[in-house]
């Protein structure tokens, strides 16, 4: 009897995880610069960047749901009283999807996507600055949209939405109330109405090199939709071994709802972009699906 139990209970689990294909991949990468009479000039400094991210794909028979999960927070530490801000982010993001299809087709879904994507703590534009630009949910933004899904396999994948919606979330009432990130002056929040496109491709390049990428596009039906809002992000890994990597990371971003100072002083939409180059540890954790 104890042996049927035991047999019994071992292919029950085996069934409620076969259909599931889980990644995790865990990152810490930093860097240390110290200056003694340096002519050409610098600051000491200590640079941390700690990164989770994660991913749960399932399918069975007509059904297929899959979540992502990327969180990061990172800085650089300035030994310099004179700095209002010593530490300044480099890194700064919680980015949650998730995708729930129904197959029609052998490898088309009707699918509902949505996404939320926002940043730990404050930030600010240089480290003399005393006002922060931006905080956690400020801004904060939510997407939802129902279309048609293309899945070729858990690493490629181009989505489609003309019924999609957009929410900017500005909850602090400093940056609201001058109208940050898209929203009215005084309001907290805006929803925008369009179409939505989003594709994820990710590919072992050779052996220990790794690249993962995903494009989101938007437009606002209502307003401008020919401005179309773009969010891109391009990661290469290299793997050392299995403890030791280093990165390279390039993100990519335009809205024209949001109004950045350049240099000059001129404000207006600018096209964001972001580079960061690591070298630390990280840790896979990764089931097989059968």
């Amino acid at each position: 009897m104890f042996c049927f139990n035991q047999k019994f209970l071992s292919q029950t689990k085996s069934d409620s995880t076969k259909y599931w294909k889980l990644k995790s991949l865990y990152g810490l990468n930093g860097t240390q610069s110290s200056f003694v009479n340096w002519n050409a000039g610098g600051k000491n400094n200590i640079s941390l960047i700690g990164s989770v991210s994660a991913s749960a794909y399932f399918s069975k028979d007509q059904l297929n749901w899959s979540s992502d999960f990327n969180l990061a927070l990172g800085g650089i530490l300035y030994f310099d009283p004179e700095l209002t801000n010593p530490i300044q982010k480099t890194d700064d993001r919680i980015d949650l999807s998730t995708s729930y299809g129904v197959k029609f087709s052998k490898k088309h879904f009707v699918s509902f996507v949505q996404g939320f994507k926002t940043q730990f703590v404050k930030g600010f534009t240089k480290p003399t600055d005393v006002n922060f630009v931006s905080r956690f949910m400020a801004p904060g933004y939510f997407n939802f949209a129902l279309g048609t899904d293309y899945i070729r396999d858990d690493n490629f994948s181009i989505f489609g939405s003309p019924m999609a919606s957009k929410a900017t979330f500005v909850l602090d009432d400093s940056l609201s109330s001058i109208g940050a990130f898209g929203v009215l002056p005084g309001n907290r929040s805006r929803i925008e109405y369009g179409a939505f496109f989003k594709m994820k491709y990710n590919k072992v390049l050779m052996k220990n090199v790794e690249m993962k990428s995903k494009l989101e596009l938007f437009s606002n039906y209502t307003n401008n939709p020919q401005n179309i809002d773009v969010n891109a992000e391009l990661i290469f890994i290299f793997r050392v071994n299995s403890l030791f990597t280093s990165s390279a990371q390039w993100n990519l971003i335009y809205d024209d709802d949001i109004n950045i100072r350049d240099a000059k002083g001129k404000v207006g939409p600018r096209t964001q972009f972001k580079s960061v180059l690591g070298i630390g540890i990280s840790y896979k954790v990764e089931n097989n699906k059968k």
